[in-house]
């Protein structure tokens, strides 16, 4: 039976959805409803029907559910960021859990397992960044708060519970001295007035903390005085000023300049000591981002000898916590200003070139670059936008053949659709981790392993050539030793199959049964032209032509 409109309906929740609405069903249809939980028994009025659905809005709660709790937050529901603070932090991570465990099923149609969602060190005041839009309250007074859902109508919040008290309260005292002083909110309609957002960032382990205006303008009134009067009250690092002056949603402008301070914070991040300003993409829970890099470093289970190429590096976090495990990295990043933190990181810690590279470049086309120069990375991490990666990266990771691929995505959706294009084109998924960024919030992040995957015909057998074709000459140097210089050397990776037809090439002796094929037309891949150069390098060096 369709619904119609306004009509009310006595329902139970069975479930949360991945936007954080409760599930119900009645004759067989959907019926979404935000703000409620699973085991919720409650009145629901349709305020809008579709032929197989309909969304609706909560009229009256008759039983709670066992995950309910009460809302600490008096604008969490107009609000709409905190779409979880109805429920339980235990009953949150089982919904996340279930989130991802639907996309990988229904949306991947994978079975690959996913294991029950990490949960964040703290579920309060953990956020180190906020961009807070500048408004009026009906008295005419600045004031800052958040977009309600599916708008740009400011909710005025005074005492965010995800973002630290200093925050808050320096948003409510630069409020008051931009009214003091003349200065206006920005009018999105008109285009008009000055201040468009606060932005604040601080460094979790190190305490140090940023404060920058975006302005649709150059300066602010009195801005001196302002900036130090909030610098000696707030503690601040640095006072910066961003200038956006298009009509654009994007918050921040290309234009920053430095009030007061270095113009950037430092902290570390999975050991990794970072310095940033406002550009740099950073995770905004640092303590969960911890435990997520932990866990990605786990899965990765790099070698001492392995290459590592880290796409959508940002500041290149992921992949430099990872490179104690191993011999090189390579992180892509298409930010320019990302892409200087990262290459300043390694050099602050000392990083040689050839042990850690950073480009900017567009992931897909890098990745599509390497693998066109047939590098052979052993390892790499992922970590797209929310809208995945694009058909190009993931060829180019196919052509390249890592033995481990890792992808971090924030969203399940895109991560199980293009983890499913990997399994389609060789690889395995091995497991699943959901972990918590976002407490109180619909947000998850997700942690996938996938592996190599093997033909089943396919017999590996492991010969020791130097037993082969062991000859005066070879004797000089090991296959192992001639791969050994030309990675060390020339970061290429040479088979002992193209060490072969080189050496052949040389005139020196190989196995005799080495490299023939019982095939009537054998296809023998010929060594690159750079490969060759650096096997001849090798032989060489060993004095062995």
């Amino acid at each position: 039976m369709p619904f119609t409109k306004n009509q009310i309906l006595r329902l139970t929740v069975e479930s949360l959805s991945s936007d954080g609405s409760g599930v119900a069903h009645c004759d067989g249809q959907a019926v979404f409803v935000p703000g409620t939980a699973p085991g919720d028994a409650a009145e629901v009025r349709i305020v809008k029907a579709l032929k197989h659905y309909a969304f609706g809005r909560l009229e009256r709660l008759l039983t709670p559910g066992p995950g309910r709790i009460a809302v600490d937050c008096p604008v969490a529901g107009p609000c709409g960021g905190c779409g979880l603070r109805h429920i339980s932090y235990e009953a949150e991570c089982a919904a996340k859990t279930q989130f991802v465990q639907d996309a990988f099923a229904r949306l991947g149609k994978l079975d690959a397992p996913v294991h029950p969602a990490l949960p964040a060190p703290l579920t309060e005041r953990y956020r180190n960044k906020v961009q807070l839009p500048v408004g009026t309250d009906e008295d005419g007074r600045l004031v800052t708060g958040f977009y309600a859902g599916r708008s740009h109508r400011i909710v005025a919040c005074r005492d965010c519970r995800l973002q630290p008290d200093w925050m808050n309260r320096l948003a409510a005292r630069a409020c008051a001295l931009l009214q003091d002083a003349g200065a206006t909110a920005y009018d999105e309609a008109r285009h008009a007035g000055l201040v468009r957002h606060l932005y604040m960032r601080q460094g979790w382990h190190s305490g140090q903390r940023l404060l920058c205006f975006v302005l649709n303008g150059r300066a602010l009134p009195q801005e001196r005085a302002l900036c130090e009067a909030l610098q000696r009250e707030f503690d601040l690092t640095t006072v910066l000023v961003n200038r956006n002056t298009k009509r654009t949603n994007v918050i921040l402008g290309e234009e920053t300049r430095t009030v007061l301070g270095p113009g950037f914070i430092e902290d570390t991040l999975a050991g990794v000591a970072l310095r940033m300003g406002v550009h740099e993409f950073y995770q905004v829970n640092t303590p969960a981002a911890e435990v997520l890099y932990a866990k990605a470093r786990t899965f990765a289970a790099l070698r001492p000898d392995d290459f590592l190429l880290d796409l959508y590096c940002g500041m290149g976090t992921i992949g430099l916590s990872m490179l104690p495990d191993c011999r090189r990295l390579l992180g892509v990043e298409i930010v320019p200003q990302a892409v200087e933190g990262a290459q300043a990181t390694a050099a602050r810690l000392g990083l040689p070139g050839e042990k850690a590279d950073f480009r900017c470049q567009d992931a897909g086309a890098a990745a599509a670059q390497l693998a066109a120069e047939g590098a052979r990375p052993d390892v790499i991490v992922v970590d797209p936008p929310r809208k995945g990666c694009d058909e190009a990266t993931l060829q180019a990771i196919v052509q390249m053949a890592p033995r481990t691929v890792v992808m971090v995505s924030c969203n399940a959706a895109t991560a199980a659709r293009d983890t499913r294009w990997l399994v389609e084109h060789g690889y395995c998924a091995q497991q699943v981790q959901p972990v918590d960024l976002f407490p109180r919030t619909k947000h998850v992040e997700t942690v996938v392993l996938l592996s190599q995957q093997k033909p089943d015909d396919t017999i590996e057998i492991d010969l020791d050539l130097d037993e082969l074709d062991a000859t005066a000459a070879e004797t000089k140097a090991t296959y192992e030793e001639i791969k050994a210089y030309a990675w060390d050397k020339h970061h290429l990776k040479v088979s002992s199959l193209y060490i072969s037809q080189i050496k052949r090439k040389c005139g020196l002796e190989v196995g005799q049964n080495y490299n023939l094929s019982k095939s009537e037309n054998p296809k023998v891949p010929k060594c690159p032209p750079e490969k060759e150069a650096a096997i001849m390098d090798a032989l060489k060096h060993f004095q062995m032509i």
